[in-house]
């Protein structure tokens, strides 16, 4: 794939991942396991309230063809073709599911040194469309993302962004939702190594007057432990500390509370990820 501003969809990632990635609020236990002959498989169970739900997902890889198959407790199948250079510099995925088959879709990318480019269909009788594109460099880029329902002959979504990357921060801005919200985020890395990172970001619905505001941080304590822990407005603070145990396994300890309402019971959540 050639280096060029990326994809639509990775506008604003890094800053999203920081703000939720590992925050539970459930307990989750999972065991992968490899094979010589490239298949990986996992095994996960979810406890969330009384309930416990799980799913077993396998994953092939083979030279410029990746698959990956997931089945839940429910019986529910799905099924993600992966194949890159079909044409050159382009990545093809098409995602079925089952028995929700008219969910499946159908998705083409392109990247080119300046550019990138996605198109989508739903492989249903009405497929909705989906197209996004994005033009620049890795260091500043701009993009915008449509949706069209084939049944309706309407736009149903349209959403246009710009970040700016460099190597010790990234700045993204998003007008989505038609033109409603508007969503700024911004990482900075703290030191070369990039040990500690802080992150923030404000979002503003329009029509309802609504912001919300975040802040957060990630530290690596040692190559084996680390920290993150976010606060917003709504006086909702979180942290996580998540450590690296024999053969890349991981534990996660995660948990939430409201500083604005202290008698509420705070939620925790544990993960504990089992790899060879």
């Amino acid at each position: 794939m050639s280096k060029g501003p990326g994809l639509f969809s990775d506008f604003g990632k890094k800053a999203k991942d920081l703000l939720t990635r590992d925050y539970l609020s459930d307990h989750k236990f999972s065991v992968s396991t490899y094979s010589e002959s490239g298949v990986a498989l996992t095994t996960s169970t979810v406890k969330k309230g009384g309930y416990s739900s799980g799913d077993v997902a396998a994953q092939y890889k083979y030279k410029n063809i990746s698959t990956d198959v997931k089945v839940d407790t429910e019986s529910n199948i799905s099924t993600t073709f992966t194949v890159a250079e079909i044409v050159p510099s382009s990545k093809t995925i098409a995602t079925l599911k089952f028995p929700n088959y008219e969910s499946g879709k159908l998705e083409f990318q392109y990247f080119h040194t300046h550019a990138s480019l996605t198109a989508a269909v739903g492989l249903n009788q009405s497929p909705p469309l989906d197209l996004s594109v994005t033009l620049g460099t890795p260091t500043f880029a701009l993009g915008a993302e449509a949706g069209y329902e084939t049944t309706t002959g309407k736009l149903i979504k349209y959403t246009a962004g710009i970040t700016v990357t460099k190597p010790d921060s990234c700045a993204s801005i998003i007008l989505g939702d038609k033109g409603d919200t508007i969503k700024a985020s911004y990482i900075h890395y703290l030191d070369q190594l990039k040990k500690s990172v802080a992150v923030g970001e404000i979002s503003r619905k329009f029509s309802t007057n609504e912001n919300t505001f975040t802040v957060g941080g990630s530290y690596s304590i040692d190559g084996l432990t680390s920290v993150k822990m976010k606060l917003n407005n709504h006086g909702i603070l979180g942290a996580v500390l998540q450590h690296e145990l024999i053969g890349k396994s991981l534990v996660t300890l995660s948990s939430e509370f409201e500083t604005k309402a202290l008698d509420k019971t705070p939620r925790f959540g544990v993960a504990l990820a089992l790899k060879p």
